[in-house]
């Protein structure tokens, strides 16, 4: 299982980040950014766009990039029906994709050495020349295989320290990926549809976590499946902190194969992954792997619980 999550194309994941801090729902001022009226709706480039009004239909205008409403839906309807339905309500993370897909595009085109490659090759490509450099060392590889020693069936070290090296390089070009995105982002100015942003504000918050984040309590949120093994180890201990800690915790479960763009947008690049939140609703700790209960005790001791 381990291997099998790390074997996972860092691609696939440039483009999420946490939902970092609660949404608001505040009238829409003409020129205010998306970051300072629906903070943590963006999840990366789209966080200092600017909200503006636009044609009927045009949600996104930039610097030699458009996008129509009507291009959205069709994206949605060319994808997988399991997701399709969680993607309507979804269609701003959808448009942040896409965006950022097509600053990387813009970039990559400039260097690309194959003119024929495909559109995805030239990105990959770019991105690997970008960051190729990175390294994971021996003691990034202990620490990781010390705080996840529960969920690797016993294996000594030396058997999982490649596959763990390759899983922190990976991360690294992930987190140097979403950076240099938002520096696109940043250097030539995005305007945003005004009133199709305040819809999908509303959209995007209907979904237990976001809800739970709104309620004035603290959240604990296991991002999982069932069937993976140190995912079905943390079933007991979520039922036991929700018997214990029932006055001033909401607990919940998001199985991220049933709710792939949830996962996303929450930055779930491994499971299981346990994402803490306050009583405002703001992301305060992160932990991916097993997580034994009275480390999680502590940690929520550390933030009042």
């Amino acid at each position: 299982m381990l291997k099998s999550i790390l074997q996972k194309s860092f691609i696939l994941f440039f483009l999420c980040v946490c939902f970092s801090s609660t949404l608001a729902q505040t009238a829409v001022p003409e020129g205010g950014t998306v970051e300072k009226v629906y903070p943590g709706l963006s999840t990366g480039i789209l966080k200092t766009a600017l909200l503006v009004p636009l044609k009927k239909g045009l949600v996104l205008s930039s610097e030699g990039m458009e996008m129509e409403e009507s291009r959205l839906e069709t994206l949605v309807a060319e994808t997988d029906p399991a997701i399709r339905e969680e993607l309507k309500k979804n269609l701003f993370f959808l448009l942040e994709q896409k965006s950022a897909e097509m600053l990387l595009l813009r970039e990559a085109k400039k260097r690309a050495q194959n003119k024929k490659a495909s559109d995805q090759e030239m990105i990959q490509a770019y991105l690997q020349e970008k960051f190729s450099i990175l390294k994971a060392s021996d003691g990034e590889i202990g620490n990781f295989y010390d705080q996840n020693k529960d969920s690797m069936s016993g294996m000594p070290l030396n058997m999982v320290k490649e596959t763990i090296r390759d899983y922190l390089i990976q991360q690294k070009k992930q987190e140097m990926v979403v950076n240099h995105i938002e520096e696109l982002g940043r250097a030539k100015p995005i305007r945003l549809n005004a009133d199709w942003v305040k819809k999908q504000s509303v959209l995007a918050q209907d979904n237990p976590v976001d809800k739970a984040r709104q309620s004035g309590k603290a959240t604990l949120v296991e991002f999982g499946a069932v069937g993976c093994v140190p995912c079905d180890m943390m079933q007991p201990i979520l039922q036991n902190l929700r018997k214990k800690y029932s006055q001033n915790l909401h607990v919940l479960f998001v199985n991220v194969r049933e709710q792939n763009i949830l996962g996303a947008r929450y930055g779930i690049r491994s499971i299981p992954a346990q994402v803490f939140f306050d009583k405002k609703g703001k992301e305060v700790f992160r932990h991916i792997g097993f997580y034994p209960e009275k480390e999680i005790d502590k940690k929520l001791a550390e933030i009042g619980i």
